[in-house]
């Protein structure tokens, strides 16, 4: 088998992460990039010696493998053109913004057998790959508290509008949800309550999950918080013990009555390690080259654009959202 050929639509930030990680596997060839902004793809393509695609069609027609990095709204025109095409997809997070259209990526990849895996990174970010060992081979845990803040939604400015994000949801916090999902289990029903301050839409979220295996979670999420670090944050309780992260960088736990600790640092890894880039570009290589299962489904994407659905849904209607399996 000779290299993959990857393209990439969307010259962005992320794209031009995937674009660094995928030059340095000797397994792939980044061959083609599409964006909006010729330019911008212009300036990507030369540093790994791309081809620049004039079209989404053409990048499309000329890989093997597709990266949809662009806004989150125009996520599931894409990767359904791909999977169509019958081409292996990778595709940020979130797969869509809508359960219609999460519906519509999952039955086009249930007609093909290629890989399709979906870019919630941080389940290969080692804090939390750590943190979810620790909880399989403990008692397992009771309770926990999630939270997951902006500072604003101003910079950059595409941030603040739902109609490139989906929603302030689904922009950033999408990862916790997923995240829980991993951690805990299958979701049986959340409450939730919103409010809007700064921005125009819901921009301050609590919320309560029930999860199916018994564990309840509280989560926050605010998007005027300001950069108070950590912005990001989950503290799991067990029995006379408490595991509890701080961002992607240190992983601490407590055990026993007297409250001794100990903490783990994760400081020392590159960017790209430490919130799980490297790791999950080079498991969707590794499904596609030696047939390995995928890390993050189209299931797992799907369930995470349902959990944000369900949250909009109870501050709405002010009731309880009961999920089914």
């Amino acid at each position: 088998m000779g290299k993959i050929r990857v393209g990439i639509i969307g010259a962005g930030y992320i794209g031009g992460v995937h674009n660094k990680l995928l030059s340095r596997d000797d397994r792939v060839r980044v061959a083609a990039i599409h964006d909006v902004l010729p330019d911008r793809a212009a300036s990507l393509a030369a540093s790994t010696g791309a081809t620049v695609a004039g079209s989404v069609e053409e990048l499309i027609d000329s890989v093997d493998a597709v990266f949809v990095t662009t806004p989150n709204t125009q996520h599931t025109e894409l990767a359904v053109a791909a999977v169509g095409a019958g081409k292996h997809v990778f595709c940020e997070k979130p797969m869509a913004t809508s359960i219609a259209d999460a519906q519509r990526v999952l039955d086009a990849t249930s007609e093909q057998k290629t890989v399709f895996q979906v870019g919630h990174n941080r389940r290969f970010a080692p804090v939390y790959a750590k943190l979810k060992v620790l909880l399989t081979n403990s008692d397992g845990p009771h309770s926990a508290h999630v939270k997951m803040n902006r500072g604003e939604l101003i910079k950059p400015v595409w941030v603040g509008d739902p109609s490139v994000t989906g929603g302030f949801l689904f922009e950033t916090t999408i990862h916790m949800f997923d995240m829980m999902r991993f951690l805990f289990g299958e979701v049986s029903s959340l409450d939730a309550v919103g409010s809007t301050h700064e921005y125009p839409e819901v921009d301050d979220f609590s919320v309560l999950f029930r999860f199916e295996s018994g564990v309840h979670a509280t989560m926050a999420s605010s998007a005027d918080a300001s950069w108070l670090f950590p912005f990001e944050r989950v503290e799991v309780f067990c029995h006379h013990r408490t595991l509890t992260t701080r961002e992607m960088e240190t992983l601490t736990v407590s055990d026993g009555l007297e409250g001794k600790y100990y903490s783990e640092s994760m400081q020392q890894l590159t960017r790209e390690e430490k919130w799980g880039y490297s790791q999950e570009d080079r498991a969707f290589v590794n499904s596609i080259v030696e047939g390995t299962p995928v890390a993050v489904t189209v299931i797992d994407g799907y369930k995470s654009v349902e959990l944000v659905d369900a949250c909009y849904r109870a501050v709405r209607s002010g009731q309880r959202i009961i999920l089914a399996d």
